[in-house]
Parts: structure tokens; sequence; C-alpha cells
């Protein structure tokens, strides 16, 4: 059996095997990843668009992320489970943040939280409060207002020198670990040789010391158009909806349920019934 995952495992997996981490929002999705062995679940703030239907992220709440991160907590049993702070929970000011991270871990149980963006003062209150702290950095979906779109970050030189200071700032501020989101492969590669902590990528290469999804989309359960660097293992989209078509093809032929889904009288009582209904008619 592999062992628990923690956030000192993670850490001391830098330059190791590289670490597995995918998304989950519910209890079926935790014994998913659970089984499969992902080494750490992400309750993603992604939970606003492929759960709940927003366009962005921006609109999920932090009781919301701590309903869905209680789901995924009564089942996780070796993974080290990560709450996304969702937009509004920390951007405020330092008292907020702490606030925001001490319920998320109180109500929920996660074992650390994840913010996105430059945020090394935040980071270091959290962290001095006893709360693993998860960077983000590249894409940040939370500023895709400021950022004008889902756009590829780190292009130009200068903006690539910027998120490796920002990188680093993150590290000595007290992160445990550091998503780089929608960065070229090569800037990737760069802070991952540079900081001492694991970057785990989405979207940013084959050089990060680990990889995240979202499950939606690694299961084929995203509407397109899908990032450039999602190749679905599965498609579970398209195989429910053949599933419930066929279901309500049968259900208008009165196919279904047949006698052997249905539940019956035992047989000292069925003739009684039939007796009863025959006078009654």
């Amino acid at each position: 059996m592999r062992k628990t995952v923690t956030v000192p495992r993670v850490r001391a997996a830098k330059g190791n095997d590289p670490l597995v981490m995918i998304t989950a929002y519910d209890a079926p999705t935790a014994r998913w990843a659970e089984a499969a062995g992902a080494d750490m679940i992400l309750v993603g703030d992604s939970l606003a668009m492929v759960v709940l239907g927003h366009e962005t992220t921006l609109q999920v709440t932090l009781g919301e992320m701590i309903h869905h991160a209680r789901a995924v907590m009564r089942v996780s049993e070796r993974c080290l489970v990560v709450g996304d702070l969702p937009f509004g929970s920390y951007q405020v000011g330092v008292e907020e943040a702490v606030r925001s991270g001490i319920r998320f871990l109180k109500e929920a149980g996660v074992h650390a939280v994840k913010l996105e963006g430059r945020w090394p003062d935040r980071v270091e209150a959290l962290v001095r409060s006893g709360i693993p702290v998860m960077g983000h950095l590249g894409l940040t979906p939370q500023s895709v207002n400021q950022l004008g779109g889902y756009r590829v970050q780190g292009r130009t030189v200068e903006d690539a020198r910027q998120l490796l200071a920002a990188a680093r700032e993150l590290e000595a501020a007290g992160c445990f670990a550091l998503v780089l989101e929608g960065v070229p492969a090569e800037v990737a590669a760069e802070v991952t040789r540079t900081v001492g902590i694991p970057t785990i990528g989405i979207g940013a290469g084959v050089d990060c010391d680990g990889q995240v999804l979202v499950v939606h989309d690694l299961l084929g359960m995203s509407p397109p158009p899908r990032p450039r660097f999602v190749a679905p293992y599965a498609r579970l989209g398209d195989g429910a909806v053949t599933a419930i078509s066929r279901w309500a093809a049968d259900v208008r032929a009165r196919r279904v349920p047949t006698p052997e889904q249905s539940y019956h009288l035992k047989e000292r009582d069925a003739g009684t019934w039939r007796r009863l209904f025959i006078q009654e008619a």
C-alpha cells in the first residue's frame, strides 16, 4: 500500500518521481482519485464552472467550497487534500486570508489551502497560523478579467522574470509547493530548476515536479473547446449521453422496468390481492 501523503512528503518529492494531483468535488470522484493512486486531491474553485455551471471561477463562495471539500474528506484516506481559497476570501487583507484558511481547515478538514497570485504576505501569515499553503502562478483564473481572458502568461522575457521572482517570493514566504498554470514550458522548467519546492504544472510543460488536471477534463466530461494541454483519457460525457438516451427510449417504449427490475407481493398474498382487486373492480 502507498503511504499517506503529507505536506512534508510532498515537499521532499522535489526532483523525484512526479507528483500526481487531480481535482475532486464530491465523494465519488475522491474515491476514484484514491483508488487510482493519486498523491493529492485539489478541491478546486473550478467547482464553479464544472459542477455549478458558472462561466468563471469568480462566483463560487467559501461556503460552497467548504461544503464540497467536506464530501471529499469523508472518503479520502491517503491523498493530501488541498482546498482552493476562492475569489474574495483573501484579497482584502491578511486577517481575512487567515480567517478563511482557518475556517477551511476547521470546517472541511482539508490538509492545506491554495491561493492564486503574488501574495507573500498572505502566505506568510497563513503559514505562521499553522496552515500549509500551496501557491499558484501564471494563468490565474481568478484574475481572468484583469488578464483579459484565459491567456498564457510569462511569454516575454520581462514577464518570465517577474514570474520567476514571484515564485521565489512565495517559496520564501513558506509555500510548500507551487502550481504553474498556462506558462511556457521553458519558463516553467527554469522556475522548477530555481525554486526548492515542487512545481505542479497544468499547461506548463513536462519539466515540472508534478502535474494536475481538472477531473472533468481528464475524463471527457467537459464540453469543448478544451485547452491544448487537455487530452481526455476517457469519453464519459459521450457515454453518459448515450446511456441516458437509450434509457429514455426504453421508458417511452415501456421496456423498463422489467418484471425482474420490479418489486412484487409475496406469493401467499398475491392471490388475496387479486381477489380483492377483482371484487372492488
